[in-house]
Order: C-alpha cells, then structure tokens, then sequence
C-alpha cells in the first residue's frame, strides 16, 4: 500500500489534470461556425466541459437555439475531428500536477487517469504532453461501452480491478467525478481550479485542493478520516 493509505489514485482528465479549455472552446467554436452560429467566449465553455464532447456541443448550441438531429451530427463530426488534429494544441498541465504525480509514485501508489474523454483522444493528448508513461490505466467515455461513464460507477471499479484492487480515493472537478465516486463507494477530492459550473463546495467532495502542492497532504487526512473500506 503506498505510504497515504491509498493503494490507488484516480485522476479527471480536463480541468483536473489538464487544462484544456483554450483547446476544447476552439472545437466548439469550429463547429458552430461550420453551423452558422455565434461563437462563445472560452470562459463560457469551461463550464460545458465534463461530460463528454457531444453534451458540451449541444451546450454550446443551446445558446444559439439548438440544433436539429441532423445538424448536430454534422456539427458534432467536424468538431471531433477538428479536435483529434489539434488536442495538444494549448493544453497544459496544471502547475505541480507532475511534481505531486512523482510524489505519490514515489510512495508506492498505482495511478490512473478516468475521463468521459474518447479514450483515444485522451491517450494521444497524454501521449503528446509526455504524461501517458506516468499512469498504470486508462479508461475513456466510451472504454466500457454506453452507458458506463461518469456519473456511473463502473469506470471506477474498472479502475481499482485494472490495478489489483486495494484502497482508493479519486480527483475531479465535476459533479460526474463526485456522482462517480461516492456511487463506487471510493473517496473523493474536488480540484477548485478546474472547470466549475458553481462554487466548488456545493460538489459535495470530501475534501477540496487548491493546487497539487495540497494533494499529498490532503489524501493523509483523508486517509485516517475516512474508514477503510471495500468500493461498493
């Protein structure tokens, strides 16, 4: 078991790891050009990120009126491929992210990344940034078919059964990473910086960083205030 107590940590993709927000309000705004459509301002897609790229689009469309099922498979098309040839494109690791990934390496911890992101899309933008070697597992929106992505829980017993099974807490900043957490029976920490649709407290996540130099300290308290105990 690593030194915190957990076996296992589980990290979010967008807005947890990686700030990907610059990348993903140019997809969107592909699209809704190629629609005819007023463009958003990146801070206004931040908040659509977290379910998956097609619930962010027809977010985005929802300002302008919506689409119909037609135009929005045409839309949703050349925003995913304008995306897979430009994921690394001004995304950035959050600052200490890498540090605080060594750190928990270091203690033992098996690492893994769970996102509603193609996991395709997600592998190549770590694969790109230099990160891919650092996680034991993988697992994207559409690894474990329909149906199974945050908020369900299956992608995080997924995770634990990838990884051996043991004790583990998980990091995000959406309610689809909490939702998915507490449904699996698997602590959870809310990140403040990432891509918040309110007050990071009203997620309802055990415990809340504000940055990676918090996380380690953060999973010792949570490790002794909360019981061990097996993911439902």
């Amino acid at each position: 078991m690593g030194d915190i107590g957990f076996d296992i940590v589980g990290f979010d993709l967008d807005g947890t790891l990686i700030d990907t927000s610059a990348t993903l309000a140019r997809a969107v705004n592909h699209a809704l050009a190629a629609g005819g459509r007023p463009l958003i301002a990146p801070d206004q897609v931040r908040p659509m990120i977290g379910g998956g790229a097609k619930l962010m689009l027809e977010r985005g469309l929802a300002l302008s009126g919506g689409a119909e099922e037609a135009e929005f498979r045409r839309l949703y098309r050349l925003l995913l491929d304008w995306y897979g040839a430009n994921l690394a494109d001004g995304s950035v690791p959050y600052p200490g992210m890498v540090a605080a990934l060594d750190a928990l390496a270091a203690r033992g911890t098996r690492l893994a990344v769970v996102t509603n992101k193609f996991e395709s899309f997600a592998r190549t933008l770590l694969t790109d940034l230099g990160l891919i070697d650092r996680f034991d597992t993988l697992i994207g929106g559409d690894t474990l078919g329909k149906g199974n992505a945050k908020p369900s829980p299956a992608p995080i017993h997924a995770m634990i059964e990838r990884l051996g099974g043991g004790r583990a807490a998980f990091l995000g900043d959406s309610v689809y990473d909490v939702a998915a957490a507490r449904a699996a029976g698997v602590p959870v920490i809310a990140v403040s910086f990432g891509f918040l649709s309110g007050p990071v407290e009203d997620l309802g996540a055990d415990a809340v960083i504000d940055g990676y130099h918090e996380l380690i300290p953060v999973l010792d308290r949570l490790a002794l205030a909360v019981p061990a105990q097996e993911p439902r």
